[in-house]
């Protein structure tokens, strides 16, 4: 948002800071200020000339003019534009400003420049040197000069739509600098009104205000309006565009002049009906439909509510009569309409920060000193046609000083301290014993100010921050306890990572196609209305998708590697909130090798993140390997499975998961260990050999050893197993001992013995 330092000083009384120290104090005191750049430095040095002779050079489009500039004397210059002629009134550039020096064209001396307004940056126009009706060589361009543009960033502004003008802002400055605010005028006539307005909706539109001029002449702006409108970044249209624009950027206010002529009876505001369309201003036909609002005549849409006007009812040179419109719309309708139509303009911008309603008359009042300055002659109709459904008044807020200094930090702040800072902001203030009662006005009534917490910050920035000391609160400061869940999925992560595991994030979002590759039903998830890229429109059921697509992301880069995630799977519950199960996949993966040592080692993290857990042979899935995938087993409770995904789903190597439900292990896991002393005497171990068939599991033997070896067995452990041309042996140590003593030589034999009996006893053979 650009705002003119001379345009805030017509505003203030006295103020004669320097627009770089204005900048300042605003960025400190209000929003942030992005830039303070001077502008029109050059009108300082462009003044009116005569041109006193025009001669064509041959074979040419220029001309030599002499032209007497009064003030740098009678120079010689080229022109090429096709207006210039003898006695004709223009700017004259001197060399030095806007890139312009003493040249030689086509073999003639040019000292200087004569201009056009876009040349001068005052207008867009560019069809020839600037003509001025009167004026004297040496003369200043008239209503043109220097200005500072301070710029605020626009998301400084957004919870203020009162400082999108220079009054708003204004304001403010009047209240940093202590110099008083120039009121705005906002009498308007009496009288009835010639047009009828109906309002279909309050609450998208609580008030419209219009009038009816005639006698109306359009026509170019006065230069020092052109200026203005250009200098904050608006282009100058004609005479009864530009007030509008000048409005708008004055008191914030987006305004709209309507041909009145071209208007078929009485104006309505209200919703588009299905497949209605509105040609606007900038050529495009919009077509609409019930969520947009529109302001129409009986003939139809005659523009887009808060956002453009209708192209048809547009001023035009041959406009006598006019529609002056100034109305307030529902912020959020218009920020809708805004992104529907893909069209944000100046009056949207403005709109859909909650502008005040009562701002409407205000403009129009403005409006009409304007007008009658840019178009002589012009001629009101009748009186103002107001309609307004007022919104209830925010009720007075209320605080103590003590209140305010304990927020602040402030130990010392007055009460009239507090008074005199919100009366500057014209809060209406009344103050008894350090008891305030504080009105809110209504441009800081739309979203803005509505609780005592806002006036903190209203005091506090108009004292400045940097004045306050920076202080702690005096409260008792004491961490909150960790939620059982949240210190154990934090524990499984340092576990995990502890022995090697590097830890992934995926996306919780799945297209149809992984889902199916691993065979998960498409209408067990949970479809995405608006996903936020294509390919993740289904919540997950599952971590594997993203877990299988981490293995071979990775395996191009890597040998061997550990991951794993912790997330959630989310499964559709009909009308329900869908459920959410946090899982852990840990994955083991090398690039060579048969896979078994993966599986072993997964196994061991089994055991360690579920002490006492088992496995089970299950019934492979599509995705597993037909001949290693086991249930693991918590407490007579299934918690997970281990396996290998099939060859072909890993493009090279082999990679084993483990894929636990973290609820059921959270739950069946023991809420404490049980302390074991060390033993104080010693053990004894020795391995057994069996001989088994090609596809006998190695639980099924261990289990088998455990009942067998007896109350002094400590342990049996699993090996290995080894195939040769022989046949296949699985090997597992079997250690022994005794709480009070070391057990004898015979003793373990014995032990060893009725193990080898019981096994021999079930048909298995073991090796001596």
């Amino acid at each position: 948002m650009k705002f003119s330092s001379s345009w805030l000083a017509e505003h203030i009384d006295g103020l004669n800071l320097a627009p770089a120290e204005l900048g300042s104090l605003i960025t400190i005191k209000t929003a942030e200020c992005e830039g303070v750049e001077p502008h029109g430095a050059h009108f300082d040095h462009v003044v009116i000339a005569r041109v006193l002779t025009s001669e064509p050079i041959p074979g040419t489009h220029l001309a030599v003019a002499s032209v007497d500039t009064g003030r740098y004397g009678i120079k010689q210059v080229v022109c090429g534009a096709p207006n210039c002629r003898a006695n004709l009134l223009t700017a004259y550039v001197p060399p030095g400003q806007l890139g312009v020096t003493n040249a030689k064209l086509r073999g003639v001396d040019s000292a200087g420049m004569l201009a056009s307004s876009k040349e001068l940056g005052i207008s867009a126009e560019d069809e020839g040197i600037i003509e001025f009706a009167a004026g004297n060589p040496g003369d200043a361009i008239p209503g043109c000069s220097s200005d500072t543009i301070i710029e605020i960033d626009n998301k400084s502004l957004t919870h203020r739509p009162d400082l999108w003008g220079h009054h708003g802002m204004a304001r403010e400055v009047s209240a940093i600098t202590g110099r008083p605010l120039r009121p705005v005028a906002a009498e308007l006539p009496s009288g009835p009104a010639p047009i009828a307005v109906t309002i279909a909706d309050a609450k998208l539109c609580p008030r419209f205000s219009a009038l009816r001029f005639e006698n109306v002449t359009v026509q170019p702006s006065p230069l020092w309006l052109q200026q203005r409108l250009e200098s904050v970044g608006l282009n100058p249209i004609n005479n009864i565009v530009d007030v509008t624009n000048f409005v708008m950027a004055d008191l914030a206010q987006p305004m709209h002049a309507y041909d009145a002529a071209k208007l078929n009876g009485g104006i309505t505001v209200r919703p588009a009906t299905d497949g209605e369309s509105c040609p606007a201003l900038n050529g495009t036909t919009y077509s609409l439909d019930p969520t947009v609002l529109v302001i129409a005549d009986e003939s139809g849409p005659v523009g887009i509510a808060g956002i453009i006007g209708g192209g048809p009812s547009a001023i035009s040179a041959s406009t006598t009569t006019i529609l002056l419109e100034a109305a307030n719309f529902h912020a959020a309708s218009i920020r809708k309409t805004s992104t529907k139509l893909k069209l944000r303009t100046d009056a949207s911008m403005r709109f859909e920060k909650s502008q005040d309603p009562a701002n409407t008359v205000r403009a129009l009042a403005r409006a009409v000193a304007l007008l009658e300055e840019v178009s002589p002659g012009i001629r009101l109709v009748g009186g103002v046609a107001d309609v307004y459904y007022s919104l209830p008044p925010l009720a007075p807020i209320e605080f103590t000083l003590a209140w305010m200094q304990r927020k602040l930090g402030k130990a010392d702040l007055t009460a009239a301290e507090v008074t005199a800072i919100l009366t500057s902001l014209a809060f209406g203030v009344t103050e008894a014993a350090g008891q305030f009662t504080v009105t809110v006005p209504s441009w800081r009534a739309t979203k803005d100010v509505s609780i005592k917490d806002d006036l903190v910050e209203e005091v506090g920035r108009m004292i400045g921050y940097g004045n306050l000391t920076p202080l702690p609160p005096l409260v008792p400061n004491t961490v909150p306890p960790l939620p059982p869940e949240r210190a154990y999925l934090r524990g499984l992560r340092q576990l995990l990572t502890a022995q090697g595991y590097t830890e992934v994030y995926n996306y919780s979002f799945v297209n149809e196609a992984q889902a199916v590759e691993l065979g998960l039903p498409i209408p067990d998830h949970v479809r995405v209305v608006n996903p936020i890229a294509q390919g993740q429109e289904l919540l997950r059921t599952s971590l594997l998708p993203h877990i299988k697509r981490n293995i071979n992301d990775n395996a191009r880069e890597f040998e061997s590697f550990r991951l794993f995630e912790i997330g959630k799977e989310i499964h559709d519950r009909g009308r329900e909130l869908p459920e959410e199960i946090p899982h852990l996949a840990a994955v083991s993966f090398a690039k060579h090798g048969d896979g078994t040592a993966s599986l072993f080692e997964l196994k061991r993290l089994a055991g360690t993140i579920a002490v006492g857990c088992t496995l089970e042979p299950a019934t492979a899935h599509a995705y597993e390997h037909p001949f290693r995938s086991a249930i693991v087993i918590l407490r007579n409770e299934p918690i997970g499975r281990l396996f290998e995904f099939h060859p072909s789903a890993v493009e090279t190597g082999r990679a084993a998961v483990l894929y636990l439900d973290l609820v059921k292990l959270q739950a069946l896991r023991p809420e404490t260990g049980k302390y074991r002393p060390l033993r104080r005497f010693p053990t004894s171990a020795f391995d057994l050999t069996v001989v088994a068939e090609p596809r006998e599991l190695a639980g099924r033997v261990l289990h088998l050893i455990e009942p067998l070896a007896g109350p002094q067995a400590l342990k049996v452990q699993y090996l290995y197993d080894y195939t040769s041309e022989k046949g296949r042996s699985m090997t597992y140590r079997i250690t022994v001992g005794a709480a009070d003593r070391t057990l004898t030589s015979d003793e373990v034999t014995a032990t060893r013995a009725a193990i080898i009996a019981g096994l021999e006893a079930t048909g298995l053979t073991v090796q001596s």
